[in-house]
């Protein structure tokens, strides 16, 4: 089956910053690449170096002027989070826009992260909620706009407040979906106390829908030593363009949610396809499992006394 080309415009980014994570593979390349060909300065903070040169080499292939370079990040570990705040700030340039874009998902086995959490809602989340943390002051410098990408797992689910770590109880799915809610959550209630307390910062979500992108790859630091089932299926589906986008489609939404003017603060943007996992990037009716102020609130009070830090406009 011919697949209709889909993409959207972007607009001019000469003179802005962006910080993009999880931008070594995938569609995280794309939203880097992209970025860069619209004249941003693209920050992309990796975990392996190698990985990460090889990204930014493919991206000067296709935009030989780009202005691309590397931090080192661990999202999985709150020092290394805390580490590249201090390394950003020290360079004071402020940033306008950081697309929270890297995730880990469904590990076959209960895993940690450095500080003792359960591996996707440390990474997925905790992680992510630091960074914000940690980068207000060029944040709020930058009047910049914060887009986070949660899932479609979001849909469902709920956050395990009993056991928010799953050390009695493992379950990787419910897990996962339990990480891009509180991220969902952060990100919306990011906006709410944006609003109230003047911080001059904008942030929404998006979901790049399905596609076959690395998350369900092998992954061999994860335990995983070859592709799920279920990516050899959705890369089965993509090439038919069968319920499932394109690593070039996936990145779509977070480009609009993050650089549109016309985007809205608080909202989120998705594929506009079957199930919103493929097709044209628009703006979609917000997830029930999102809509509750006072589980924002609460995962964002949690989110503080886990991580140690606090977001303020500092």
């Amino acid at each position: 089956m011919a697949r209709t080309p889909i993409d959207i415009t972007i607009p001019g980014l000469s003179g802005k910053r962006a910080v993009v994570t999880g931008a070594s593979d995938g569609m995280g390349i794309v939203i880097a690449r992209r970025l860069a060909a619209a004249g941003a300065e693209v920050v992309i903070p990796v975990r392996n170096p190698t990985k990460g040169e090889a990204a930014i080499a493919k991206i000067k292939q296709d935009v030989p002027n780009a202005n691309v370079s590397l931090r080192s990040l661990e999202l999985s570990s709150l020092a290394s989070v805390a580490a590249l705040g201090e390394t950003l700030r020290a360079e004071g340039a402020p940033i306008h826009l950081l697309i929270n874009n890297a995730g880990v998902m469904t590990p076959p086995d209960h895993q940690t992260t450095a500080d003792g959490f359960e591996l996707q809602f440390g990474t997925n989340h905790l992680g992510h909620f630091a960074l914000v943390a940690h980068l207000m002051p060029l944040l709020r410098a930058g009047g910049a706009r914060v887009t986070s990408q949660i899932s479609v797992a979001a849909r469902s689910g709920a956050i395990n407040w009993d056991d928010l770590n799953w050390d009695r109880s493992y379950a990787g799915g419910r897990a996962y979906s339990q990480s891009k809610i509180a991220f969902g959550l952060f990100g919306l209630e990011l906006e709410r106390r944006s609003k109230a307390n003047g911080w001059g910062i904008t942030s929404n979500l998006s979901h790049p829908g399905v596609a076959p992108t690395n998350l369900l790859s092998a992954r061999p630091e994860l335990g995983r030593a070859q592709e799920t089932v279920g990516r050899r299926m959705i890369g089965w589906l993509s090439t038919r363009g069968i319920l499932a986008g394109t690593v070039e489609s996936a990145a779509l939404p977070a480009l609009m949610a993050a650089t549109d003017p016309q985007a809205k603060p608080g909202a989120l943007y998705s594929p506009s396809g079957f199930g919103n996992t493929s097709g044209a990037p628009t703006e979609q009716r917000m997830y029930p499992t999102l809509r509750s102020a006072e589980e924002a609130a609460r995962v964002w009070d949690v989110s503080e006394q886990l991580t140690r830090t606090a977001i303020s406009a500092a």
